[in-house]
């Protein structure tokens, strides 16, 4: 009797989860707006003067324009964006609500050559490709995904932090043809383009693919395998290097390169692995190797003459004893960002308060005794984490805290969020690195960009409210002096929680934030500005 059971609990789910991913695809072409948004945006401050920043990206050969091509809006996972965000002028507003209770959210947006959004939305069940017309969020095009096991195990554990702490398949990348590459929960990395049909109507379409579930373990809970005794690995990332290979990292610690020019697998996939090492986040990649980071030290990497994955230096570092809240592992929470052609940076876990780590990145240090070049503690003791990639323009690091934040699901104390941004110059005799100033707004868990056309840091926070309720922000703040220049006010609802989502800079000036139950677009009235 209990076997049946479990056999009839298995079917429930598997078409439980089959209605909602149909629901996911009947998504209308209009935007519904976001329950809770505000009628007109509240700008609270003065509308600010553009004064740009003189940045200047080596462009990669095998991705889209800097700027648009990934969450961190460039291969070094700079979160620099070349062109201009609002300047606080008469800004106007729209929103789309996902079509899963709780869900939709984007969490992750690149642009085509046309300027039309390629996002990456999320549900209960786990990711759709959309196309969206810019501004008017109009669905052009969906394309569902394969469900990913963290849904299945937040169902059998009745535990939503399984979706939550799963970072599997949000980091993908828009190549030089516009389409988009990534991993997708059955271990094959993906090209898919889009196009108009005879009919006119905007599709998403399967270029080419590729299967590592013969190298990757992928013994994961489904309704069919409701109890694996295996290893589930899911692919955390993927990113090209400058020879055109896909480089790929594993939630386990496995590393590899693609060769997308030889068909047998057994040619075209090399791999390794980091053992009892976990990566969580996305990687960075410079003519000069691929850098990874896992939850014990950072790596800069390259293939070797049999185009294998190599490590060219390891530098370990302090892990803490714990996870952190504020962060989804014990380790590092930021992606590496590359400064120039000289620097990477990470943050640490460290116990007490994590360090800004900035390292060198040639193999040979040269006339320095270590490769670090500083290590900076950072925000205050108890209250110091981050699980974002910062800002990294020229010799200048900006860092937020986002310690005391779980997810939009799950918190429940907004008076734990500690808040704070700092801004870290490397200084040029190279024997350190300076805090220039720093900032008390709360900033739970934004991706956040630098526009160096405005030379205006965009965050996204909150400020409580009497009633209880969190007003929801995009917080202006002028990179040379670190004063919140203006904010804007988008709603005050739980929906816009960011729950961990990037601001992104569109090439026409508009900044979209992925929130709990969608996406936000926001821009200057042209008519008014300055």
């Amino acid at each position: 009797m209990l076997k049946l059971l479990k056999i009839l609990l298995t079917l429930v789910v598997f078409f439980s989860i089959a209605v909602w991913y149909q629901l996911g695809r009947m998504e209308p072409a209009a935007p519904t707006p976001i329950e809770g948004e505000k009628d007109q945006v509240v700008v609270t401050g003065e509308p600010a003067i553009a004064s740009a920043l003189p940045f200047d990206m080596p462009p990669h050969p095998f991705m889209a324009s800097q700027g648009v091509n990934g969450m961190h809006g460039d291969s070094y996972s700079s979160d620099v964006h070349p062109g201009s965000g609002p300047l606080g002028n008469s800004p106007q507003m729209t929103t789309r609500d996902g079509s899963l209770k709780p869900g939709g959210q984007c969490a992750t947006i690149t642009f085509d050559s046309k300027g039309r959004l390629v996002a990456l939305c999320t549900g209960l069940t786990g990711f759709n490709l959309h196309l969206l017309a810019p501004r008017t969020l109009e669905l052009l095009a969906q394309f569902p995904l394969p469900i990913r096991p963290s849904t299945f195990a937040s169902i059998k554990y009745r535990d939503k932090s399984h979706i939550m702490d799963d970072s599997s398949g949000a980091y993908f990348y828009l190549d030089n043809q516009d389409r988009v590459v990534f991993a997708d929960s059955e271990q094959k990395i993906r090209r898919i383009g889009h196009r108009q049909n005879a009919e006119g109507q905007w599709e998403f379409y399967d270029v080419d693919s590729w299967d590592l579930s013969s190298v990757v373990p992928h013994d994961c809970i489904t309704p069919l395998n409701w109890s694996p005794e295996g290893e589930c690995d899911p692919i955390t990332a993927v990113m090209p290097d400058h020879h055109g290979a896909i480089w790929f990292v594993t939630r386990r610690g496995r590393y590899g390169v693609l060769d997308v020019t030889k068909n047998d697998p057994s040619q075209a996939i090399k791999m390794a692995q980091f053992e009892n090492e976990e990566i969580q986040n996305g990687f960075s990649v410079a003519r000069d190797g691929v850098y990874i980071v896992s939850d014990h030290a950072l790596y800069r990497m390259a293939t070797n003459a049999q185009g294998e994955p190599s490590i060219i230096w390891k530098e370990s570092y302090d892990r803490g004893t714990t996870r952190k809240v504020g962060s989804i592992n014990q380790g590092s929470g930021s992606t590496p960002t590359l400064l120039g052609e000289r620097y990477v940076t990470i943050t640490d876990n460290a116990d007490g308060r994590i360090n800004l780590l900035v390292y060198l990145r040639d193999k040979d240090v040269g006339k320095h005794q270590s490769r670090l070049i500083c290590k900076l503690p950072l925000f205050n003791r108890g209250s110091s984490a981050t699980d974002n990639s910062m800002i990294g323009f020229n010799r200048s690091i900006i860092v937020e805290n986002n310690a005391g934040y779980t997810h939009a699901m799950g918190q429940t104390d907004w008076g734990a969020v500690a808040g704070g941004i700092t801004r870290v110059d490397i200084r040029e005799d190279e024997t350190g690195c300076d805090v220039v100033w720093q900032s008390n707004e709360k900033i739970p868990s934004v991706v956040a960009k630098l526009s160096a056309q405005t030379g205006l840091a965009y965050y996204y926070g909150f400020e409580p409210r009497a009633d209880g309720e969190n007003e929801w922000l995009i917080k202006a703040i002028d990179f040379r002096s670190g004063k919140t220049q203006f904010t804007m006010s988008l709603g005050s609802t739980q929906s816009f929680d960011n729950n961990w989502s990037p601001i992104t800079i569109a090439p026409d000036g508009t900044i979209y934030v992925g929130v709990l139950k969608g996406l936000v677009a926001i821009w200057d009235n042209p008519a008014t500005a300055l």
